[in-house]
């Protein structure tokens, strides 16, 4: 397959509205000839870009760096910039997620469901790629890579727009992933990065439906609620996770602790990290002096219920200790926070969580099947865990490949988005001659 003839005049950055229409048409464009790809130049493509990644590693910690040092001098919180950092880490995981997913099999153009009709025709689905889809997110430059090789494996094209304290990552990232699709003889503009910082490039890209299939939002809450408000296409999100772990009465303490301990501070700004502890009442004396102490060892501030505040006040008294408000029960802090509660079993627990959560990730800690499984079914989250850290729940973990990210939303796709959260279902009909009566 030779490398597409499409448009590759440069468009000025001045003219906002020119550049947004010229990204569009191309992305569409491409989207056409990455639906009918071969799977062999997809997958070479992405071991293409694998290689680059790893080849270009001190070229991409340059740009990081200046990426960081600006947005450091600016006042970027502690938080943020620990998402912005392209650390070595970071790029080793998004490159082995491009071999990952090159190596799984290709669903576009699967055919599932087929089934004889009394009528004599036969009716399935197949699974085809959604076309172009928008990409817009903050900071985590490793995004981009996970958003274009999705893209590239589902048969996609996309549109990336990240936050302006990662433009210069974005851009160094951007160019070998457009490199790794030339070498495969696939389209450039399969994966376009919005040169422009201008916040208005947002609001244009949201309400090109012409152009754009669905927008996925990746970021705070007040981008992700003004994308839902302002898109005209449709889109994929979730707000914040606000998750939870509950330890249950009937548990391996020391598992519980483990669990605890690393679903809060293995790493504090994702949106997988464990916001909310809920403990058990017949397991609180036991269980909240020993985690307790790890948290105060860790610097986490816990901001806990009547219960929970006297228990640990006895066994940690140097600990950063506060009286929970309502509204920390709601709290995504993203921070070395913890909101802690002591409940009477897994029937408030499961209350709790689907009054407060934000409905992403939650955890049960128990050795007790029935409990397990009713967690299981009532939790009303996207991903639903037992014994078992919150931080599993991205899509490289899941086996996906990578994630273009969490969906809370209850239509097409819910949990980590991978290949099939960007790809849709038509139905095929195969006859004979048939002829409805």
């Amino acid at each position: 397959m030779n490398a597409p003839e499409l448009s590759t005049a440069p468009v000025q950055d001045g003219d906002l509205a020119r550049l947004m229409q010229a990204l569009g048409s191309q992305a569409k464009a491409a989207s056409a000839l990455m639906a009918k790809a071969p799977a062999a130049l997809k997958n070479q493509a992405l071991t293409q870009l694998a290689a680059l990644l790893r080849e270009n590693f001190a070229a991409l910690q340059t740009a990081n760096q200046r990426d960081l040092s600006r947005s450091a001098a600016a006042g970027l919180s502690g938080p943020m910039l620990d998402r912005l950092k392209l650390s070595a880490d970071a790029l080793e995981t998004v490159a082995v997620g491009c071999e990952q997913l090159a190596a799984m099999p290709d669903v576009i153009g699967e055919i599932i469901g087929m089934k004889q009709q009394p009528s004599g025709i036969r009716v399935g689905q197949m699974r085809v790629p959604i076309g172009v889809f928008g990409m817009i997110y903050e900071s985590r430059p490793n995004v981009t890579i996970e958003a274009a090789s999705l893209a590239i494996k589902s048969g996609n094209a996309c549109i990336l727009r990240g936050g302006s304290e990662a433009i210069e990552s974005n851009k160094a990232l951007a160019a070998l992933v457009q490199q790794a699709l030339l070498a495969a003889g696939l389209p450039a503009e399969a994966v376009q990065l919005v040169p422009s910082t201008d916040r208005e490039a947002v609001g244009m890209l949201i309400t090109m439906p012409q152009f754009v299939d669905v927008i996925i939002p990746r970021g705070g809450k007040g981008l992700i609620e003004r994308i839902s408000r302002d898109a005209k296409v449709p889109v994929i999100k979730h707000l914040d996770g606000n998750c939870h772990v509950y330890v249950d009465d009937f548990c391996d303490m020391a598992m519980a602790v483990n669990v605890a301990d690393n679903a809060k501070t293995q790493k504090y700004s994702p949106c997988n990290a464990a916001e909310g502890l809920l403990v058990a009442r017949a397991a609180a004396a036991e269980f909240l002096p020993a985690i307790g102490a790890i948290y105060a060892a860790k610097g986490v501030e816990m901001r806990c219920d009547a219960e929970s505040l006297a228990l640990l006040q006895a066994a940690q008294p140097g600990a950063t200790l506060k009286a929970a408000t309502e509204q920390d029960w709601y709290e995504e802090y993203l921070a070395p926070i913890i909101s802690i509660k002591v409940v009477s079993g897994v029937d408030e627990a499961i209350d709790h969580i689907n009054r407060y959560s934000s409905h992403h990730t939650d955890a049960i800690i128990t050795r007790d099947r029935d409990r397990a499984q009713r967690f299981l079914r009532e939790v009303d989250s996207a991903s639903v865990m037992v014994n078992t850290s919150t931080r599993f729940a991205d899509g490289f973990e899941f086996g996906l490949g990578a994630e273009i990210g969490i969906s809370t939303d209850k239509f097409h796709a819910r949990g980590p988005v991978g290949i099939e959260g960007l790809t849709s279902l038509k139905y095929v009909v195969l006859g004979e001659g048939e002829v409805r009566r």
